[in-house]
């Protein structure tokens, strides 16, 4: 009969995904990971197999739970263009107000890239973030195209926040994207 695991799969992932954001993808080693969570190495890769394979996982539970407040939001905030703006300051919470943080996520993001299945996860939300940016913009003939155009530009303002580190990173992208919209306004009518 098995032992009982003394830490459930999403603790353990959420642990893995902590060494991952605090010392890089490159330092969560099983061993890293070992000490972090207080299992044993052995234990690790009897769950993982693999550090590529931990990694995967610890990084897949990452979407998950970007997938959860994505839709958590597109769920409660209005559809309107504020609404719109809301979401995507919201998202931009998570790097707090140091772009260091934000570049540690840029690390995660070449693990993405380097990774079919998590570069298909990585789309799959992109086209869900469209359409939840596009729900918001209901009744202009261009509403797909003007969400795929503010995500561009919403990730290309997080990109000039950090080099500019122009207040908190919310106010930095809200800010942006109401220059965006005005850019817009005469054709959003």
């Amino acid at each position: 009969m098995p032992r009982p695991r003394t830490l459930s799969d999403e603790q353990l992932l959420s642990i893995v995904l902590d060494v991952i954001q605090s010392e890089g993808p490159d330092a969560a080693t099983f061993a890293a990971v070992s000490k972090a969570s207080g299992l044993s190495g052995s234990t690790l890769v009897q769950r993982f197999a693999t550090k590529a394979g931990m990694l995967r996982a610890a990084l897949l539970h990452a979407w998950d739970r970007l997938d959860a407040e994505t839709a958590r939001l597109a769920d409660t905030l209005p559809k309107t263009s504020d609404g719109a703006i809301a979401l995507l300051a919201a998202l931009s919470q998570d790097y707090g107000d140091n772009p260091a943080s934000y570049a540690e996520g840029l690390l995660l993001l070449r693990e993405d890239f380097r990774d079919p299945v998590l570069r298909a996860r990585g789309g799959a939300w992109g086209t869900a973030l469209i359409s939840a940016l596009a729900e918001r913009f209901e009744g202009h003939s261009q509403a797909q195209t003007i969400a795929r155009l503010m995500l561009s530009q919403w990730q290309g303002s997080l990109l000039w926040w950090g080099f500019s580190s122009d207040g908190a990173v919310a106010d930095y992208v809200e800010r942006e994207l109401r220059l965006f919209l005005a850019a817009l306004k005469p054709k959003l009518n």
